[in-house]
């Protein structure tokens, strides 16, 4: 089931995320909590107060640090963490078939869908899947109008995006064919088109971007 961003998530606990410098993010919970300091039956018996730090300890960020959508990642996989960065890459494919995957740690039908994605980009190596965390990256998703999670941008050299939508585990047919019909297209000498001109437009204004390396795209692609 896709999540809408409209509605926001029903739970939320803020942490820290050591890979943010130190910087608070939240993080989300299907409602697995693992508590420290509580024995099974002792748990059964107390009820959950998050305010006492000292009867207990919720943890909801994956304790080694790596989360479901960090794991059994492809080669051809790549986590994207800037918005340019994800121009970079979109320029730098030439005429490799790019797939985009917006998702959210918090995202039900995101955390569904994972091992399919994994099992797709092994089956397409020729393909590139960068994987766009909505949370972290929330304004440049805005700035690209993402309606709902999971979904996915298809990018296919000079002609830029070819396709965009939502599936689930129930319509995967709709991603399988999506990636046959562009995958399989013939190559072409024309430079990548990557984003459209007004979102780079967009994305340089608000700082997210180099206006100057977004859009000289024969320096990107040396």
């Amino acid at each position: 089931m896709t999540s809408s961003l409209n509605t926001g998530f029903s739970v939320s606990v803020p942490c820290f995320n050591s890979r943010a410098k130190g910087s608070a993010h939240h993080c989300y919970s299907n409602g697995n909590l693992q508590l420290k300091d509580l024995t099974s039956r002792e748990f059964l018996a107390k009820s959950l107060d998050v305010s006492d730090h000292r009867q207990a300890q919720v943890e909801i960020c994956v304790g080694s640090g790596q989360g479901w959508w960090e794991k059994t990642l492809k080669s051809n996989v790549v986590e994207i963490n800037s918005a340019q960065q994800l121009v970079d890459s979109l320029l730098k494919a030439g005429d490799r078939l790019v797939i985009i995957d917006f998702y959210s740690p918090g995202c039900g039908g995101c955390k569904t869908l994972h091992p399919k994605m994994c099992e797709l980009a092994e089956s397409n190596p020729n393909a590139i899947f960068l994987k766009v965390n909505y949370e972290e990256l929330k304004s440049m998703c805005n700035v690209l109008h993402i309606p709902v999670l999971p979904f996915f941008r298809f990018y296919k050299g000079a002609q830029g995006k070819v396709s965009s939508f939502s599936c689930t585990n129930a319509t995967i047919k709709k991603f399988k064919d999506a990636v046959a019909r562009y995958g399989d297209e013939g190559c072409s000498f024309s430079p990548a088109k990557g984003l459209e001109e007004s979102e780079l437009l967009t994305l340089a204004s608000i700082g997210q971007i180099s206006k100057k390396s977004s859009f000289d795209s024969s320096s990107i692609q040396e």
